[in-house]
Protein backbone atom coordinates (compact mmCIF):
# COMPACT_ATOMS: atom_id res chain seq x y z
CA UNK A 1 0.00 0.00 0.00
CA UNK A 2 1.39 3.41 -1.20
CA UNK A 3 -0.02 6.60 0.32
CA UNK A 4 1.18 9.80 -0.71
CA UNK A 5 0.19 12.99 1.10
CA UNK A 6 0.82 16.64 1.03
CA UNK A 7 1.15 16.97 4.50
CA UNK A 8 2.41 14.10 5.44
CA UNK A 9 4.98 11.50 4.27
CA UNK A 10 3.23 7.44 4.52
CA UNK A 11 6.19 4.57 4.52
CA UNK A 12 5.81 2.81 2.30
CA UNK A 13 5.62 -0.94 3.46
CA UNK A 14 3.09 -3.30 1.72
CA UNK A 15 3.36 -4.93 -1.39
CA UNK A 16 7.25 -4.93 -1.47
CA UNK A 17 8.00 -8.69 -1.54
CA UNK A 18 9.50 -10.65 1.17
CA UNK A 19 11.18 -6.58 2.43
CA UNK A 20 10.03 -5.65 5.81
CA UNK A 21 10.49 -2.27 7.64
CA UNK A 22 11.69 -4.31 10.33
CA UNK A 23 14.43 -6.15 8.19
CA UNK A 24 15.85 -2.97 6.93
CA UNK A 25 19.43 -2.12 7.12
CA UNK A 26 20.97 0.83 8.57
CA UNK A 27 22.25 1.67 4.79
CA UNK A 28 18.47 1.11 3.59
CA UNK A 29 17.42 3.61 6.67
CA UNK A 30 20.19 6.38 6.15
CA UNK A 31 20.13 9.57 3.76
CA UNK A 32 21.18 8.80 0.13
CA UNK A 33 23.71 11.03 -1.57
CA UNK A 34 25.37 11.05 -4.94
CA UNK A 35 25.07 8.43 -7.13
CA UNK A 36 22.34 6.37 -4.33
CA UNK A 37 20.02 8.89 -5.54
CA UNK A 38 19.75 7.88 -8.94
CA UNK A 39 17.55 5.26 -8.96
CA UNK A 40 14.02 5.21 -9.98
CA UNK A 41 10.92 3.40 -8.30
CA UNK A 42 10.07 0.16 -8.87
CA UNK A 43 7.38 -1.01 -11.89
CA UNK A 44 7.86 2.54 -13.40
CA UNK A 45 9.47 1.77 -16.51
CA UNK A 46 11.85 4.49 -18.67
CA UNK A 47 11.00 4.04 -21.93
CA UNK A 48 13.31 4.97 -24.88
CA UNK A 49 12.81 5.87 -28.65
CA UNK A 50 12.26 2.59 -29.91
CA UNK A 51 9.28 1.41 -27.26
CA UNK A 52 7.98 5.14 -27.21
CA UNK A 53 7.70 4.97 -30.73
CA UNK A 54 6.15 1.32 -30.63
CA UNK A 55 3.61 2.24 -28.23
CA UNK A 56 2.63 5.35 -30.24
CA UNK A 57 2.00 3.15 -33.64
CA UNK A 58 -0.09 0.84 -31.64
CA UNK A 59 -2.46 3.87 -30.05
CA UNK A 60 -3.04 4.72 -33.49
CA UNK A 61 -3.47 1.74 -35.38
CA UNK A 62 -6.13 0.47 -32.34
CA UNK A 63 -7.71 4.00 -31.91
CA UNK A 64 -7.87 3.95 -35.46
CA UNK A 65 -10.17 1.08 -35.53
CA UNK A 66 -12.59 2.57 -32.69
CA UNK A 67 -13.31 5.25 -35.18
CA UNK A 68 -13.71 3.24 -37.97
CA UNK A 69 -16.61 1.69 -35.89
CA UNK A 70 -18.02 5.27 -34.83
CA UNK A 71 -16.17 5.86 -31.85
CA UNK A 72 -15.58 9.26 -30.48
CA UNK A 73 -12.44 10.83 -28.57
CA UNK A 74 -12.71 11.73 -24.94
CA UNK A 75 -9.75 12.50 -22.49
CA UNK A 76 -10.32 12.43 -18.86
CA UNK A 77 -7.70 13.85 -15.82
CA UNK A 78 -4.95 11.37 -14.39
CA UNK A 79 -6.59 12.18 -10.99
CA UNK A 80 -10.00 11.40 -9.97
CA UNK A 81 -11.72 11.34 -5.90
CA UNK A 82 -11.00 7.87 -4.32
CA UNK A 83 -14.71 7.32 -3.40
CA UNK A 84 -15.15 7.28 -6.97
CA UNK A 85 -13.12 4.21 -7.32
CA UNK A 86 -12.65 2.42 -4.25
CA UNK A 87 -15.46 -0.14 -4.53
CA UNK A 88 -14.02 -1.50 -7.80
CA UNK A 89 -10.21 -2.01 -6.55
CA UNK A 90 -9.32 -5.37 -6.52
CA UNK A 91 -8.63 -5.55 -2.94
CA UNK A 92 -11.05 -3.47 -1.27
CA UNK A 93 -12.54 -0.43 -0.83
CA UNK A 94 -9.73 1.64 1.19
CA UNK A 95 -9.19 4.73 -0.20
CA UNK A 96 -6.02 4.23 -0.96
CA UNK A 97 -5.36 0.60 -1.23
CA UNK A 98 -4.77 -0.37 -4.86
CA UNK A 99 -3.79 3.05 -5.65
CA UNK A 100 -1.71 6.29 -5.34
CA UNK A 101 -3.67 8.33 -3.49
CA UNK A 102 -3.00 12.02 -2.01
CA UNK A 103 -4.97 14.36 -0.13
CA UNK A 104 -6.31 17.51 -1.76
CA UNK A 105 -6.82 21.40 0.22
CA UNK A 106 -9.87 19.91 1.30
CA UNK A 107 -8.66 16.58 2.65
CA UNK A 108 -10.58 14.73 0.50
CA UNK A 109 -9.09 11.45 -1.20
CA UNK A 110 -7.92 11.88 -4.96
CA UNK A 111 -6.23 8.60 -6.63
CA UNK A 112 -4.18 8.16 -9.77
CA UNK A 113 -7.17 6.53 -12.11
CA UNK A 114 -6.40 2.96 -11.70
CA UNK A 115 -8.19 2.41 -15.20
CA UNK A 116 -9.81 4.65 -17.74
CA UNK A 117 -13.43 2.73 -17.39
CA UNK A 118 -14.34 4.54 -13.91
CA UNK A 119 -13.62 8.17 -14.66
CA UNK A 120 -15.83 7.54 -18.03
CA UNK A 121 -18.34 5.98 -15.65
CA UNK A 122 -17.89 9.67 -13.65
CA UNK A 123 -18.29 11.58 -16.67
CA UNK A 124 -21.61 10.00 -17.69
CA UNK A 125 -22.79 10.51 -14.10
CA UNK A 126 -21.70 14.16 -13.81
CA UNK A 127 -22.44 15.09 -17.56
CA UNK A 128 -26.38 13.83 -16.80
CA UNK A 129 -28.62 14.53 -20.24
CA UNK A 130 -25.94 16.54 -22.22
CA UNK A 131 -24.71 13.45 -23.60
CA UNK A 132 -26.45 11.42 -25.70
CA UNK A 133 -27.03 8.07 -25.28
CA UNK A 134 -25.86 5.85 -26.46
CA UNK A 135 -22.45 7.47 -26.08
CA UNK A 136 -19.31 5.60 -27.65
CA UNK A 137 -16.11 7.37 -26.62
CA UNK A 138 -12.73 5.96 -27.05
CA UNK A 139 -9.63 7.13 -25.00
CA UNK A 140 -5.90 6.58 -24.57
CA UNK A 141 -3.54 6.98 -21.91
CA UNK A 142 -1.58 5.53 -18.80
CA UNK A 143 -3.03 4.39 -15.71
CA UNK A 144 -1.40 3.89 -12.22
CA UNK A 145 -2.21 0.49 -9.51
CA UNK A 146 -0.17 0.13 -6.89
CA UNK A 147 0.54 -3.36 -7.34
CA UNK A 148 3.40 -5.56 -6.09
CA UNK A 149 5.29 -4.89 -9.58
CA UNK A 150 7.34 -8.09 -11.16
CA UNK A 151 8.27 -9.34 -14.81
CA UNK A 152 5.80 -7.72 -17.34
CA UNK A 153 3.75 -6.41 -14.41
CA UNK A 154 4.09 -2.81 -13.86
CA UNK A 155 2.43 0.22 -12.13
CA UNK A 156 2.30 2.80 -14.77
CA UNK A 157 1.11 1.80 -17.95
CA UNK A 158 -0.75 2.74 -20.74
CA UNK A 159 -4.60 1.17 -22.02
CA UNK A 160 -6.68 2.14 -25.20
CA UNK A 161 -10.26 1.50 -24.35
CA UNK A 162 -13.35 1.71 -26.27
CA UNK A 163 -16.91 2.10 -24.33
CA UNK A 164 -20.61 2.14 -25.33
CA UNK A 165 -22.94 3.37 -22.79
CA UNK A 166 -26.23 3.08 -22.83
CA UNK A 167 -26.70 0.08 -25.30
CA UNK A 168 -28.52 -2.70 -23.28
CA UNK A 169 -29.17 -5.26 -26.14
CA UNK A 170 -25.93 -8.31 -26.78
CA UNK A 171 -25.52 -7.44 -29.84
CA UNK A 172 -23.44 -4.32 -28.16
CA UNK A 173 -21.45 -6.84 -26.72
CA UNK A 174 -20.80 -8.46 -29.57
CA UNK A 175 -19.45 -5.30 -31.34
CA UNK A 176 -17.02 -5.00 -28.54
CA UNK A 177 -15.50 -8.28 -29.49
CA UNK A 178 -15.80 -7.99 -32.94
CA UNK A 179 -14.45 -4.63 -33.05
CA UNK A 180 -11.22 -5.76 -30.63
CA UNK A 181 -10.64 -8.74 -33.14
CA UNK A 182 -10.25 -6.26 -35.65
CA UNK A 183 -7.85 -4.48 -33.95
CA UNK A 184 -5.88 -7.39 -33.06
CA UNK A 185 -5.22 -7.43 -36.86
CA UNK A 186 -4.80 -3.84 -37.07
CA UNK A 187 -1.37 -4.36 -35.05
CA UNK A 188 -0.45 -7.45 -37.37
CA UNK A 189 -1.50 -10.42 -35.47
CA UNK A 190 -2.98 -13.63 -37.76
CA UNK A 191 -5.41 -16.07 -37.87
CA UNK A 192 -3.91 -18.67 -35.02
CA UNK A 193 -1.91 -15.83 -32.97
CA UNK A 194 -4.77 -14.54 -30.94
CA UNK A 195 -8.12 -15.40 -29.66
CA UNK A 196 -10.69 -13.63 -27.53
CA UNK A 197 -12.44 -15.45 -25.11
CA UNK A 198 -16.10 -15.22 -24.23
CA UNK A 199 -18.16 -15.94 -20.94
CA UNK A 200 -20.52 -14.38 -19.27
CA UNK A 201 -20.82 -13.29 -15.46
CA UNK A 202 -24.30 -14.83 -15.48
CA UNK A 203 -23.42 -18.00 -16.14
CA UNK A 204 -20.44 -17.94 -13.90
CA UNK A 205 -23.55 -16.67 -10.99
CA UNK A 206 -25.78 -19.73 -11.71
CA UNK A 207 -22.97 -21.76 -10.73
CA UNK A 208 -22.15 -19.80 -7.70
CA UNK A 209 -25.47 -20.06 -6.60
CA UNK A 210 -24.89 -24.03 -7.50
CA UNK A 211 -22.20 -24.47 -5.32
CA UNK A 212 -23.54 -22.50 -2.22
CA UNK A 213 -21.42 -19.42 -2.60
CA UNK A 214 -23.74 -16.73 -1.15
CA UNK A 215 -20.98 -14.01 0.44
CA UNK A 216 -20.05 -11.20 -1.68
CA UNK A 217 -16.43 -12.77 -0.31
CA UNK A 218 -16.36 -16.16 -1.14
CA UNK A 219 -18.00 -15.58 -4.66
CA UNK A 220 -15.63 -13.03 -5.86
CA UNK A 221 -12.82 -15.16 -3.84
CA UNK A 222 -14.28 -17.43 -6.83
CA UNK A 223 -13.65 -15.30 -9.55
CA UNK A 224 -10.71 -14.67 -8.96
CA UNK A 225 -9.28 -18.17 -8.57
CA UNK A 226 -10.89 -18.83 -11.89
CA UNK A 227 -9.04 -15.90 -13.23
CA UNK A 228 -6.00 -17.23 -13.12
CA UNK A 229 -6.52 -20.70 -14.67
CA UNK A 230 -4.13 -19.92 -17.88
CA UNK A 231 -1.53 -18.99 -15.46
CA UNK A 232 -2.01 -21.52 -12.34
CA UNK A 233 -3.70 -24.55 -14.12
CA UNK A 234 -6.34 -26.68 -12.55
CA UNK A 235 -4.03 -27.80 -9.45
CA UNK A 236 -3.16 -24.34 -8.25
CA UNK A 237 -6.84 -22.79 -9.19
CA UNK A 238 -8.24 -25.80 -7.19
CA UNK A 239 -6.04 -25.00 -4.04
CA UNK A 240 -7.32 -21.15 -4.35
CA UNK A 241 -11.48 -22.44 -4.89
CA UNK A 242 -10.39 -24.14 -1.45
CA UNK A 243 -8.17 -23.69 1.38
CA UNK A 244 -5.62 -21.96 -0.24
CA UNK A 245 -2.35 -21.64 -2.32
CA UNK A 246 1.40 -20.76 -1.37
CA UNK A 247 3.33 -19.40 -4.13
CA UNK A 248 7.21 -19.88 -5.38
CA UNK A 249 8.00 -16.98 -3.29
CA UNK A 250 6.77 -17.95 0.16
CA UNK A 251 3.07 -16.29 -0.25
CA UNK A 252 0.18 -17.61 1.03
CA UNK A 253 -3.44 -16.27 -1.08
CA UNK A 254 -6.18 -17.71 1.44
CA UNK A 255 -8.82 -20.07 -0.69
CA UNK A 256 -12.58 -18.96 -1.06
CA UNK A 257 -12.92 -22.52 1.09
CA UNK A 258 -15.12 -24.67 -1.03
CA UNK A 259 -15.61 -28.60 -0.36
CA UNK A 260 -13.70 -30.95 -2.60
CA UNK A 261 -17.19 -31.39 -4.52
CA UNK A 262 -17.80 -27.92 -5.14
CA UNK A 263 -14.31 -27.65 -6.26
CA UNK A 264 -14.84 -30.41 -9.01
CA UNK A 265 -17.99 -28.79 -9.90
CA UNK A 266 -16.59 -25.22 -10.22
CA UNK A 267 -13.90 -26.71 -12.26
CA UNK A 268 -15.83 -29.18 -14.61
CA UNK A 269 -17.44 -25.51 -15.44
CA UNK A 270 -14.57 -23.79 -16.21
CA UNK A 271 -12.99 -26.68 -18.50
CA UNK A 272 -16.61 -26.99 -20.75
CA UNK A 273 -14.86 -25.53 -23.72
CA UNK A 274 -14.92 -27.25 -26.98
CA UNK A 275 -13.34 -26.59 -30.86
CA UNK A 276 -16.62 -24.31 -32.11
CA UNK A 277 -18.57 -21.61 -30.15
CA UNK A 278 -22.02 -24.07 -30.79
CA UNK A 279 -20.22 -27.28 -28.90
CA UNK A 280 -18.96 -25.56 -26.06
CA UNK A 281 -22.82 -23.58 -25.65
CA UNK A 282 -23.79 -27.34 -25.79
CA UNK A 283 -21.68 -28.15 -23.48
CA UNK A 284 -22.24 -25.42 -20.95
CA UNK A 285 -26.03 -26.03 -20.97
CA UNK A 286 -25.32 -29.46 -19.28
CA UNK A 287 -22.58 -28.14 -17.13
CA UNK A 288 -24.32 -24.87 -16.03
CA UNK A 289 -27.09 -26.48 -14.09
CA UNK A 290 -30.41 -25.77 -13.44
CA UNK A 291 -30.77 -22.46 -11.93
CA UNK A 292 -32.75 -19.08 -13.66
CA UNK A 293 -29.63 -17.20 -13.15
CA UNK A 294 -27.43 -19.95 -15.36
CA UNK A 295 -30.24 -19.78 -17.83
CA UNK A 296 -30.19 -16.30 -18.82
CA UNK A 297 -26.04 -16.25 -18.79
CA UNK A 298 -26.51 -19.21 -21.31
CA UNK A 299 -28.70 -17.45 -23.09
CA UNK A 300 -26.48 -13.94 -23.54
CA UNK A 301 -23.78 -16.50 -24.81
CA UNK A 302 -26.11 -17.69 -27.44
CA UNK A 303 -27.61 -14.23 -28.65
CA UNK A 304 -23.85 -13.28 -28.53
CA UNK A 305 -23.00 -15.71 -30.98
CA UNK A 306 -25.75 -14.92 -33.47
CA UNK A 307 -24.24 -11.62 -33.63
CA UNK A 308 -20.76 -12.66 -34.35
CA UNK A 309 -21.61 -14.82 -37.10
CA UNK A 310 -23.34 -11.14 -38.28
CA UNK A 311 -20.79 -9.22 -37.45
CA UNK A 312 -17.85 -11.70 -39.50
CA UNK A 313 -16.10 -12.56 -36.61
CA UNK A 314 -14.63 -16.15 -37.28
CA UNK A 315 -14.64 -19.01 -34.91
CA UNK A 316 -10.85 -18.76 -34.53
CA UNK A 317 -10.54 -15.09 -33.92
CA UNK A 318 -13.47 -15.76 -31.05
CA UNK A 319 -14.71 -18.35 -28.64
CA UNK A 320 -16.51 -19.17 -25.89
CA UNK A 321 -14.44 -20.41 -23.01
CA UNK A 322 -16.52 -20.57 -19.40
CA UNK A 323 -13.28 -19.81 -17.42
CA UNK A 324 -12.61 -16.50 -18.82
CA UNK A 325 -13.57 -14.19 -15.59
CA UNK A 326 -12.58 -10.44 -15.62
CA UNK A 327 -10.86 -9.28 -12.24
CA UNK A 328 -12.75 -6.51 -11.59
CA UNK A 329 -15.91 -6.59 -9.45
CA UNK A 330 -17.72 -4.10 -11.86
CA UNK A 331 -18.45 -6.61 -14.36
CA UNK A 332 -22.74 -7.56 -14.38
CA UNK A 333 -23.03 -9.54 -17.55
CA UNK A 334 -20.74 -10.77 -20.68
CA UNK A 335 -16.80 -10.99 -20.13
CA UNK A 336 -14.07 -11.47 -22.61
CA UNK A 337 -10.41 -11.36 -22.60
CA UNK A 338 -7.84 -11.37 -25.48
CA UNK A 339 -4.90 -13.53 -25.92
CA UNK A 340 -1.68 -13.87 -27.58
CA UNK A 341 -1.39 -17.66 -28.80
CA UNK A 342 2.15 -17.35 -30.38
CA UNK A 343 4.80 -19.17 -27.79
CA UNK A 344 8.41 -16.97 -27.71
CA UNK A 345 11.65 -18.27 -26.04
CA UNK A 346 13.21 -16.74 -22.89
CA UNK A 347 16.80 -16.26 -21.76
CA UNK A 348 16.25 -19.66 -20.19
CA UNK A 349 15.17 -21.42 -23.59
CA UNK A 350 11.50 -22.32 -22.16
CA UNK A 351 8.83 -21.88 -24.12
CA UNK A 352 6.46 -19.02 -23.17
CA UNK A 353 3.15 -18.22 -23.98
CA UNK A 354 2.38 -13.89 -23.88
CA UNK A 355 -1.00 -14.16 -22.33
CA UNK A 356 -3.42 -11.65 -22.07
CA UNK A 357 -3.25 -8.24 -23.96
CA UNK A 358 -6.82 -6.68 -23.71
CA UNK A 359 -10.21 -7.63 -22.66
CA UNK A 360 -13.50 -6.27 -21.34
CA UNK A 361 -17.10 -6.60 -20.67
CA UNK A 362 -20.36 -5.21 -19.58
CA UNK A 363 -20.75 -2.76 -16.54
CA UNK A 364 -24.00 -2.11 -15.82
CA UNK A 365 -24.05 -1.19 -12.22
CA UNK A 366 -20.80 1.40 -12.58
CA UNK A 367 -22.82 4.77 -13.35
CA UNK A 368 -25.12 3.84 -10.45
CA UNK A 369 -22.19 4.07 -7.95
CA UNK A 370 -22.71 8.10 -8.76
CA UNK A 371 -26.76 8.51 -9.48
CA UNK A 372 -28.32 5.24 -8.52
CA UNK A 373 -29.44 4.42 -11.89
CA UNK A 374 -28.78 1.76 -13.67
CA UNK A 375 -26.72 1.90 -16.87
CA UNK A 376 -26.09 -0.42 -19.03
CA UNK A 377 -22.77 -0.27 -21.01
CA UNK A 378 -20.05 -2.44 -22.05
CA UNK A 379 -16.46 -1.82 -23.48
CA UNK A 380 -13.03 -3.06 -24.48
CA UNK A 381 -9.92 -2.29 -23.19
CA UNK A 382 -6.40 -3.11 -24.97
CA UNK A 383 -3.16 -3.21 -23.10
CA UNK A 384 -0.97 -0.98 -24.94
CA UNK A 385 2.14 -1.37 -22.96
CA UNK A 386 2.08 -5.03 -22.31
CA UNK A 387 1.11 -5.22 -25.71
CA UNK A 388 3.91 -3.30 -26.88
CA UNK A 389 6.54 -5.36 -24.94
CA UNK A 390 4.83 -9.06 -26.12
CA UNK A 391 5.51 -7.40 -29.79
CA UNK A 392 9.18 -6.92 -29.08
CA UNK A 393 9.49 -10.27 -27.69
CA UNK A 394 8.29 -11.84 -30.66
CA UNK A 395 10.46 -9.40 -33.14
CA UNK A 396 7.43 -7.46 -34.83
CA UNK A 397 8.20 -4.63 -33.67
CA UNK A 398 8.44 -1.98 -36.56
CA UNK A 399 12.08 -1.17 -37.40
CA UNK A 400 13.34 2.40 -36.27
CA UNK A 401 15.96 4.22 -37.81
CA UNK A 402 18.17 6.95 -35.97
CA UNK A 403 19.08 10.22 -37.95
CA UNK A 404 21.48 10.63 -40.54
CA UNK A 405 24.54 11.86 -38.81
CA UNK A 406 26.65 14.78 -40.19
CA UNK A 407 29.99 14.47 -38.70
CA UNK A 408 31.83 17.88 -37.52
CA UNK A 409 34.89 17.63 -38.89
CA UNK A 410 36.01 21.56 -38.61
CA UNK A 411 36.33 21.89 -34.48
CA UNK A 412 36.52 25.57 -34.69
CA UNK A 413 33.83 26.20 -36.64
CA UNK A 414 30.74 23.85 -36.88
CA UNK A 415 28.45 26.27 -39.17
CA UNK A 416 29.12 23.86 -42.33
CA UNK A 417 27.68 20.95 -40.54
CA UNK A 418 24.96 22.55 -38.97
CA UNK A 419 23.81 23.86 -42.56
CA UNK A 420 24.28 20.53 -43.88
CA UNK A 421 22.10 18.91 -41.16
CA UNK A 422 19.77 21.69 -41.86
CA UNK A 423 19.67 21.21 -45.88
CA UNK A 424 18.65 17.59 -44.79
CA UNK A 425 15.90 18.63 -42.56
CA UNK A 426 14.50 21.15 -44.47
CA UNK A 427 13.99 18.38 -47.19
CA UNK A 428 11.89 15.88 -45.00
CA UNK A 429 14.95 13.56 -43.66
CA UNK A 430 15.44 13.09 -40.10
CA UNK A 431 19.17 14.64 -39.44
CA UNK A 432 21.65 15.91 -36.68
CA UNK A 433 24.96 17.70 -36.83
CA UNK A 434 26.69 16.16 -34.22
CA UNK A 435 27.67 18.17 -31.32
CA UNK A 436 30.89 18.40 -29.70
CA UNK A 437 34.65 18.27 -30.54
CA UNK A 438 35.59 14.32 -30.67
CA UNK A 439 37.68 12.76 -33.63
CA UNK A 440 36.34 11.13 -36.65
CA UNK A 441 36.20 7.54 -34.69
CA UNK A 442 34.21 8.58 -31.80
CA UNK A 443 32.09 10.54 -34.07
CA UNK A 444 31.40 7.08 -36.39
CA UNK A 445 30.74 4.85 -32.98
CA UNK A 446 28.30 8.03 -32.30
CA UNK A 447 26.50 7.39 -35.40
CA UNK A 448 26.32 3.84 -34.94
CA UNK A 449 24.82 3.96 -31.59
CA UNK A 450 22.19 6.25 -32.74
CA UNK A 451 21.40 3.79 -35.78
CA UNK A 452 21.88 6.22 -38.29
CA UNK A 453 21.51 5.08 -42.00
CA UNK A 454 24.39 7.19 -42.98
CA UNK A 455 26.79 9.67 -42.07
CA UNK A 456 27.68 13.03 -44.08
CA UNK A 457 31.36 14.30 -44.27
CA UNK A 458 31.80 17.51 -45.33
CA UNK A 459 36.10 18.34 -44.59
CA UNK A 460 38.49 21.10 -46.62
CA UNK A 461 38.63 19.27 -49.55
CA UNK A 462 35.25 18.39 -49.82
CA UNK A 463 34.26 22.28 -49.34
CA UNK A 464 37.28 23.04 -52.13
CA UNK A 465 35.67 21.01 -54.65
CA UNK A 466 32.01 21.49 -53.98
CA UNK A 467 31.19 17.72 -52.54
CA UNK A 468 30.06 15.86 -49.48
CA UNK A 469 31.56 12.40 -48.95
CA UNK A 470 28.32 10.22 -48.13
CA UNK A 471 28.79 6.66 -45.72
CA UNK A 472 26.33 4.45 -45.75
CA UNK A 473 26.65 2.54 -42.43
CA UNK A 474 24.53 -0.99 -43.26
CA UNK A 475 26.10 -1.15 -46.94
CA UNK A 476 29.32 -0.15 -45.44
CA UNK A 477 29.18 -2.93 -42.61
CA UNK A 478 28.45 -5.87 -45.04
CA UNK A 479 31.34 -4.79 -47.40
CA UNK A 480 33.44 -4.73 -44.58
CA UNK A 481 33.30 -8.59 -43.79
CA UNK A 482 34.65 -9.34 -46.97
CA UNK A 483 37.68 -7.14 -46.17
CA UNK A 484 40.58 -9.00 -44.52
CA UNK A 485 43.32 -6.27 -43.50
CA UNK A 486 42.93 -3.14 -42.12
CA UNK A 487 44.70 -1.77 -45.19
CA UNK A 488 42.54 -3.21 -47.35
CA UNK A 489 39.56 -1.80 -45.52
CA UNK A 490 41.37 1.59 -45.35
CA UNK A 491 41.87 1.61 -49.28
CA UNK A 492 38.19 0.09 -50.17
CA UNK A 493 36.08 3.08 -48.31
CA UNK A 494 33.11 0.18 -48.37
CA UNK A 495 29.86 1.86 -48.78
CA UNK A 496 31.32 5.78 -48.82
CA UNK A 497 30.85 7.64 -52.08
CA UNK A 498 31.41 11.43 -53.28
CA UNK A 499 29.09 13.50 -54.56
CA UNK A 500 28.56 17.17 -55.33
CA UNK A 501 26.82 18.93 -53.03
CA UNK A 502 23.88 19.78 -54.97
CA UNK A 503 23.34 15.84 -55.44
CA UNK A 504 23.52 15.55 -51.58
CA UNK A 505 19.92 14.82 -50.63
CA UNK A 506 18.61 12.42 -53.19
CA UNK A 507 21.80 10.46 -52.37
CA UNK A 508 21.46 10.61 -48.75
CA UNK A 509 17.33 10.15 -49.48
CA UNK A 510 18.32 6.82 -51.58
CA UNK A 511 20.33 5.60 -48.62
CA UNK A 512 17.60 5.94 -46.56
CA UNK A 513 14.68 4.63 -48.49
CA UNK A 514 16.74 1.31 -49.55
CA UNK A 515 17.45 0.49 -45.59
CA UNK A 516 13.59 1.33 -44.63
Amino acid sequence: MCCLSIRTVCVYAERVGKQDLNDMSDKDTQPLTGKDLARKPRGFPDQREARVHAQAELVEKVTAVYRQWGFEALETGAFEYADALGKFLPDDDRPNAGVFAIQDDDEQWMSLRYDLTAPLARFIAESGQAVGRPFRRYAAGPVWRNEKPGPGRFREFWQCDADTVGAPGFHADAEMIAMGAEAMRAVGMQTGEFVIRVNTRRLLNGVLDGVGAASSETRLAILRALDKLDRLGSGGVADLLGKGRLDESGDFTRGAGLGDAEVKAVLAFAEAGAKTRAETLANLSKAAGNSEEGKAGLAELEAIAVALEALGAPEGDVVIDPSVVRGLEYYTGPVYEAELLREVTGEDGKSYRIGSIGGGGRYDDLVARFTGETVPATGFSVGISRLAAALAIMGETSRLDGPVVVLNLDKENPTVALQVATELRLAGLRAEAYMGASGMRPQMKYADRRGAPAVVMVGSDELAKGTVTIKDLEMGALKAKAIESNVEYREARPGQVEVPRAEMVQAVRRIVEAQG
